[in-house]
């Protein structure tokens, strides 16, 4: 899709990123044998997925949060604000549980049934946050296009770029 607004844009940008990390990381994770420990080539996507896990759930939803959805919903579209922050917080429950996991695993520290533990959460952790960024795409970016203009557009671009 191509969008309007500066903000849409970039949102779009990290939302391709995410969304191929995730695939990634979920052909990693079953790709460990059923009662198996994952190996040394695990830890390095861990680490990746924990890095992105704590700037996803935690700049790029807290952006979303305080900038567009408050705008969202003094622009007509304040159920789709609340239904993307009840989203974010079933996501954030999701990770919590699976960070310290998947910090023990980028340190290569997860036996068997650790991993086997941490594999239901992250499909789950996974699925949550695909099914987001899609809605997201299809619904919340053409929403952004609608509701900034230039100069709103200007102001959240720059807010993000700082954040």
């Amino acid at each position: 899709m191509d969008f309007r607004t500066a903000t849409s844009r970039k949102l779009d940008e990290e939302h391709r990123a995410s969304l191929a990390l995730l695939g990634r990381f979920e052909r990693s994770v079953l790709g460990v044998a059923s009662g198996a420990a994952p190996d040394e080539g695990f830890s390095a996507i861990a680490k990746e997925v924990a890095h992105a896990v704590s700037g996803e759930v935690g700049r790029h939803f807290r952006f979303e949060e305080e900038q567009i959805f408050p705008r969202l919903a003094g622009g007509g579209e304040g159920d789709l604000a609340d239904l993307l922050l009840e989203e974010h917080q079933r996501i954030r429950t999701t990770a919590a549980e699976l960070m310290p996991l998947l910090l023990a695993g980028s340190a290569g520290r997860l036996d068997a049934a650790q991993f086997a533990a941490m594999k239901r959460v992250a499909l789950e952790f996974i699925e949550r946050l695909e099914s987001h960024i899609h809605k997201e795409t299809a619904a919340l970016l053409p929403a952004v296009d609608h509701v900034l203009d230039e100069t709103a557009d200007q102001e959240v671009a720059l807010a993000y770029a700082e954040s």
